[in-house]
């Protein structure tokens, strides 16, 4: 395993080019960060939850503190570093299911890299020469710089697997991603840098296959609460969470979303708030914080679903409340 005084010397390296970095499992490519579900609203996180790409920092001296306590591997908040990784995978070669799809196998496709040459060829433009590190699988990441100004779409994740990116074996990271730094260390290998040049700016053609498809119709409309002192209560608790969402700053949006859907869970465990209300109103509220990329639809989803069901332990009739 690498040493944690080479790994704390790539993070300082790291957040010197002004790339925010959070600490990674040892040995690992997960962030050594408590998630939502394990929250306990304290420290950092006495105002809200602050997920990795909220803590990601380029402060050397928070920097120091969090590796002297374990060598933790090195990951870069792709988002607040301003970049684009486009990570090119190879076969898994213990796994005799991980093969070309038909379309490329004909092309004698075997790799992410062949599929992006592919893709390169059909465009007329070459392979884009820039950043580059090795992965220990095999695989290459590839750093751009993300497109920038206030017209620039606000670029997310993409899965080839999920057949939302630009093709088979190739993911790519920007807003709500993190990708593994150089020096960083797994049972497979050591993640090196192969070319040292500055990141380019991402192509337009690259760009043009990876902007966003506009949201998804945001559902609107008010919730029926029906009549009467405990139907006055519900709204008012709708209101109020549904306001807790909507007016959510920058850097709280998730958090802001989760509490509200922890309070409307406790609602809906109680038999009071149906659950699809209960989303409903939730995703409609969100509806700002979707058309500007700040989270994507499922994410938002993921979201709602583990606060409705941190909620629903602590079930709350409203009768009880009023």
């Amino acid at each position: 395993m690498t040493a944690a005084s080479d790994l704390l010397d790539v993070a300082l390296a790291t957040a010197a080019r002004g790339w925010p970095v959070i600490p990674l499992v040892p040995g690992g490519k997960r962030p050594a960060l408590h998630g939502i579900d394990h929250c306990a609203s304290t420290g950092v996180c006495a105002g809200g939850h602050q997920g990795w790409e909220q803590r990601a920092t380029c402060d050397p001296q928070r920097i120091r503190r969090a590796w002297s306590t374990g060598p933790f591997n090195v990951g870069i908040a792709c988002g607040p570093a301003g970049l684009v990784v486009i990570d090119l995978d190879t076969i898994d070669p213990d796994d005799p299911e991980d093969v070309p799809p038909a379309k490329w196998m004909q092309l004698g496709i075997t790799s992410g890299a062949d599929v992006l040459a592919v893709l390169a060829e059909r465009a007329g433009q070459p392979m884009p020469a820039t950043r580059t590190v090795d992965t220990p699988s095999g695989g290459r990441h590839l750093y751009f710089l993300a497109p920038d100004g206030p017209a620039a779409p606000a670029l997310r994740n993409t899965s080839g697997a999920r057949g939302n990116g630009l093709g088979w074996k190739i993911d790519t990271r920007a807003h709500g991603g993190q990708v593994v730094a150089a020096g960083s260390r797994t049972p497979d290998g050591v993640y090196r840098l192969v070319d040292a040049r500055e990141p380019v700016p991402l192509p337009g053609w690259l760009l043009q296959r990876l902007r966003p498809a506009p949201p998804p119709p945001i559902p609107a409309g008010p919730v029926h609460t029906g009549h009467g002192r405990r139907a006055r209560y519900l709204a008012a608790a709708i209101t109020a969470e549904t306001a807790r969402v909507h007016n959510a700053a920058a850097g709280q949006r998730n958090a802001c979303l989760y509490v509200a859907s922890v309070a409307l869970g406790q609602l809906v465990a109680g038999g009071t708030l149906p659950e699809a209300d209960a989303r409903a109103a939730l995703i409609s509220a969100a509806g700002r914080h979707l058309a500007l990329r700040a989270y994507s639809p499922r994410q938002a989803e993921q979201t709602i679903t583990s606060g409705l069901r941190a909620g629903a332990r602590r079930p709350r009739r409203v009768e009880d409340a009023a």
